[in-house]
């Protein structure tokens, strides 16, 4: 279904788009977040507006994870946004690792509450209590559920859009299984469905590894999680699996009988795909000229400009439509009057449309018309006739183009090491550095010490060969595992 951009007295024609180049990844993401439409800023600190062009973006994310999860047998609640105090401390790890983040209600109007509520920074607390009293028999399990929600973390000082703000969307899974191996091996189904979109949809590859115990999530038994390199040389956090082990059944008695009437504790897992997403997807395709969108998950997939004046307006756009009608769905037609075709050119860049289609009066002499993609700017003649199919190819090359671009920048990032001095030259280089450790936190705490910013990431499944003859960079211990160390939001 196509749609059409008509006149809009408010529109700024004076935009200049994007003025400073990707090298200044601060002031070039912000303003890429503002002059292309997607975000905008609030009066409440770390908090931003999801403006329609980046919600739609968006949508489309949720979609392909709904979808996904819903096929593994997971179904959709919605628990409430506050939680009593009393609920939030029963987990210690899991509450210390949260405090500094929470936002608490203490006053309705002006009565003081009796408990105080936290602001959700995580539902496992108000979760968990209903699960307590809804698992009674091994024929309860699994039990598999999700909600969409947003949540409120309230600690850092630097926020940045999308990356890192005070309130985000994201998907929480929350799962129940009555032995540890059933636990686990949704380890696999979910990350594995996680990285296909973020490969296949996203055009993102990523480094997947276990976290250390002192990243992991609070209250969990281990983390695994998906790491991507950002332009200006750090890491950043993309989905998560969190496998909980019995430490939650434990703190909120979600006990059940099993098959010979013994009473067990059960085993947990949560994991999510966050809004974050969004922005490391507009940080690594996009270039200097504004916005860059996989089409897999672009909103209008193709634009089309007609190119007319007075005299020829009511044929061209007439073509136009015809156009956008043998496309088929997500194009969009920009039928305004009053801007020229090169301002207008100019607009669709900012804003990332995939694929531009130019149509003017000689076009249709000629029974063909214009294709430029965004990606690359490169332009080509197609014949009316085979525009369909070539739309179509077209779209596939620059999604697959992206995703090698993309993994082109995260395999160059990658490097070796086990001598110290050289870690911290490559870090200096913006590396993301595979180096052997021990399982020390000394050593680990002594890593942000010696390297402002940097920290372990995750440890990769597939280790080098030499770990059995390593030794730890920073102790000169055995080596524990080889971890990829590097800077990080």
């Amino acid at each position: 279904m196509s749609e059409k951009k008509k006149d809009n007295k408010t529109g700024n024609k004076d935009n200049k788009g994007v003025t400073v180049e990707k090298d200044d990844f601060s002031e070039w993401f912000t303003q890429l977040m503002i002059k292309a439409d997607l975000a905008d800023y609030t009066k409440v600190s770390g908090c931003m507006v999801f403006k329609p062009a980046s919600w739609a973006i968006w949508e489309n994310m949720v979609r392909l994870v709904d979808d996904g999860i819903k096929k593994l047998g997971v179904r959709n609640v919605y628990f409430p946004l506050f939680i009593p105090e009393s609920l939030l401390t029963k987990e210690k790890e899991h509450v210390e690792g949260f405090t500094p983040e929470v936002a608490w209600v203490t006053h309705a109007g002006n009565t003081k509450l009796n408990e105080r509520l936290a602001v959700r920074p995580t539902s496992e607390a108000i979760m968990y209590d209903s699960f307590s009293k809804w698992i009674r028999s091994w024929r309860d399990l699994p039990m598999k559920l999700n909600q969409w929600s947003n949540v409120v973390r309230w600690e850092f000082k630097h926020p940045t859009p999308f990356l890192r703000t005070r309130e985000f969307v994201f998907n929480e899974g929350h799962t129940v299984f009555s032995n540890e191996k059933e636990a686990e091996a949704e380890c696999d189904q979910i990350l594995g469905l996680y990285k296909e979109i973020c490969d296949n949809y996203l055009a993102l590859p990523s480094l997947i590894g276990k976290k250390t115990d002192k990243e992991k999530f609070a209250g969990a038994v281990y983390t695994k999680s998906m790491e991507f390199y950002m332009p200006n040389g750090k890491a950043i956090q993309g989905p998560d699996f969190h496998f909980d082990g019995q430490n939650f059944a434990r703190a909120y008695d979600i006990k059940f009988l099993d098959k010979n009437s013994k009473e067990n504790f059960a085993w947990q897992n949560t994991w999510a795909f966050s809004t974050r997403m969004l922005g490391i997807m507009f940080a690594i395709h996009s270039d200097n000229k504004g916005l860059i969108i996989p089409p897999r998950v672009a909103q209008h997939q193709v634009v089309i400009v007609p190119i007319f004046n007075e005299d020829n307006q009511v044929q061209i756009l007439k073509k136009a439509d015809s156009i956008s009608k043998l496309i088929g769905q997500r194009v969009i037609v920009d039928e305004r009057t009053g801007y020229s075709p090169g301002w207008k050119f100019n607009e669709w860049e900012l804003k990332g449309v995939p694929l531009r289609v130019e149509v003017g009066p000689k076009d249709i002499e000629k029974k063909q018309v214009v294709l430029v993609r965004r990606d690359s700017g490169k332009k080509e003649i197609v014949l009316e006739t085979k525009l369909k199919n070539r739309v179509l190819e077209v779209l596939e090359e620059i999604q697959s183009e992206l995703y090698s671009k993309a993994e082109k920048l995260l395999k160059g990032a990658i490097a070796k090491s086990d001598k110290l001095d050289e870690l911290k030259a490559l870090i200096d280089k913006k590396k993301i550095v595979l180096s052997p450790l021990c399982n020390s936190r000394s050593c680990e705490e002594d890593i942000k010490l010696q390297i402002s910013g940097a920290k372990v990431l995750n440890i990769p499944d597939k280790q080098p060969n030499e770990l059995d003859k390593s030794k730890c960079i920073l102790c000169d211990k055995k080596a524990k595992y080889f971890g990829y160390v590097g800077k990080s939001y």
